[in-house]
């Protein structure tokens, strides 16, 4: 026969404890997918950074060999962190003033809102692989329609992903044509913003620019930093679009058990995440791999608090 608890035992599974259980299990799904999928593999990327792997072999530690190898003597990695850097900059702006300026002009359009709506979300809803490709080949510079119509106007167009100088912008206008999701976003902040404060605006003599620079944007901050954070978290991750476009514009076929050799046209759409596939997965150097990875863990979450600091920064200064 079970005996009945003591009062003691009672108190103990009462109060703070008992909210504390609550609440460790309300968060128990966040923590076992936090673990399991973000700081278990943190925490082995650490250890194989200074492991000698191949994946077929048991790991031997080599200590800061292959930090010495990453920073020393990978000449890939100097390119693949500019271009990386180099999109971050570039297409993380330009995508937030044009899905803003996209934004801005939907919420004013009178009539047809609905179809000019779907027509900028649309390319958005296109697979990346699907999209890249016909984009090379709107591109094309012996058979694209875009170069034809450049050529019967008198402009003498470049070879876009063929030419390492225009790559890299040739990837930064494919983003900006699937601009739709950044658009979406920031229709909603616009049609937020309270209309009394317009109004309140327009009583004071304020014209468009003022009433965009002293009611919209401080209304709009914060979706803006938030697309600036995620877009460059998602750009420090850039890697389909690139590889893609670059293979199609090679003309090289791949077939089964080919080697992609990513970067063309001479490196100029090389990404530290398509050098962290071909390290880790083409060339079975996972120490290498690893660095890389957090070399480029390390740069998001620098970035990103530095963004953060920067917001609280501009929040204290209004308060």
């Amino acid at each position: 026969m079970a005996l009945p608890l003591s009062k003691p035992a009672r108190r103990r599974l009462s109060g703070p404890a008992r909210r504390r259980l609550r609440v460790l299990g309300f968060l128990s799904p966040w923590l076992i997918g936090f673990s399991v999928f973000f700081l278990y593999p943190l925490i082995a990327t650490v250890y194989f950074s200074f492991m000698h792997y191949n994946q077929i072999k048991e790991p031997t530690f080599v200590g800061l060999r292959n930090w010495r190898y990453v920073f020393e003597q990978m000449p890939l990695f100097g390119p693949a962190l500019w271009n990386t850097l180099w999109l971050v900059v570039v297409m993380v702006a330009l995508r937030v003033v044009f899905g803003l300026s996209l934004g801005l002009l939907v919420t004013k359009i009178k009539s047809g809102v609905g179809f000019f709506r779907t027509a900028f979300y649309l390319p958005y809803l296109a697979p990346p692989v699907a999209a890249t490709v016909a984009f090379v080949f709107l591109l094309n510079p012996g058979t694209g329609p875009v170069n034809e119509i450049l050529s019967r106007v008198g402009i003498d167009a470049p070879t876009w992903f063929n030419d390492p100088t225009w790559a890299k912008p040739s990837l930064v206008m494919l983003s900006l044509w699937g601009i739709g999701d950044l658009m979406v976003i920031f229709m909603a902040a616009l049609l937020d913003v309270p209309k009394e404060q317009y109004e309140a605006a327009e009583l004071d003599g304020a014209g468009a620019w003022a009433k965009f620079r002293y009611v919209t944007w401080p209304s709009i901050t914060p979706i803006v930093m938030f697309a600036v954070v995620t877009g460059v978290v998602q750009t420090m991750q850039y890697y389909t679009q690139a590889l893609v476009a670059g293979k199609i514009a090679s003309g090289v076929s791949i077939g089964p058990g080919s080697v992609i050799q990513p970067g063309y046209p001479d490196h100029s759409t090389l990404t530290v995440p398509q050098l962290v596939y071909s390290m880790g997965f083409q060339n079975f150097n996972t120490g290498a791999a690893c660095v890389l990875s957090l070399v480029l863990f390390a740069i998001a979450m620098a970035v990103t608090m530095l963004l953060m600091r920067k917001r609280s920064g501009l929040l204290s200064a209004e308060d």
